[in-house]
């Protein structure tokens, strides 16, 4: 079954790579307009077919990690272990409750941090891949590719955040100290762990960014019934 997914995977990465939409919304270099030649439905359908992608290849490089470096004892250790998160600090709503509690606009501002939380750590992530011996190309292409499409993620959600919100003096910018912590030349086994650490996380909020802004989408069409 592992086999077939992975096949399946190379077939249909090139085909991810062009259906993906572009959700820049500048009209002057630098500069990030309210998207007026967009409506605000079209943008969150875009915003959540990024999400979904991003979601998708994050599972699969974390397959592919996990496959490639992990042997089972470490998979099971690392489970057992419960590693931290790097956004577990985040005021980021968990529980069933707590979500369907929260109103639109710190759905939709969980989303931004998340988003902006995970810009660095998947830069430094392409920067250790590289130490790698035999590491697939797929693998590194899938983590520049996630990496590039989160920046574009970010503008997507901070430009529904000013449509939606009317937030015209919006900070785009979330920043904890010590939210990430880059480690001096540490050993292969502990990069290894810290690595595949870092893809499981990050897939598990790229699942949650993919359910929140579905949420949202769904509180637009029918506020009373989205669970």
């Amino acid at each position: 079954m592992l086999i077939f997914r992975g096949v399946w995977g190379l077939l249909l990465w090139p085909y991810i790579l062009t259906v993906s939409m572009p959700l820049d919304c500048k009209e002057e270099p630098g500069s990030l307009t309210r998207c007026p030649s967009i409506s605000q439905e079209k943008l969150l359908d875009r915003v959540i077919h990024h999400a979904e992608l991003i979601y998708r290849v994050s599972e699969e490089s974390c397959s592919l990690f996990e496959e490639m470096f992990i042997p089972l004892p470490l998979r099971l250790q690392s489970n057992q272990a419960g590693f931290a998160c790097i956004t577990k600090t985040l005021p980021i709503p968990s529980s069933k409750s707590e979500i369907e509690q929260i109103s639109d606009k710190w759905l939709l501002h969980s989303v931004l941090m998340l988003v902006q939380s995970w810009i660095e750590p998947l830069v430094y992530l392409q920067t250790t891949l590289d130490r790698y011996d035999h590491a697939p190309e797929m693998l590194v292409n899938k983590t520049k590719w996630v990496s590039e499409k989160l920046v574009s993620l970010e503008q997507g959600v901070v430009a529904l955040i000013k449509k939606m919100l009317d937030e015209g003096t919006f900070t785009t910018t979330y920043n904890e100290q010590g939210l990430f912590q880059y480690d001096t030349l540490p050993d292969m086994l502990e990069s290894v762990m810290r690595d595949y650490t870092l893809l499981s996380c990050f897939k598990k909020d790229a699942h949650k960014m993919e359910t929140f802004l579905k949420l949202l989408k769904c509180r637009q069409a029918d506020k009373f019934n989205c669970a």
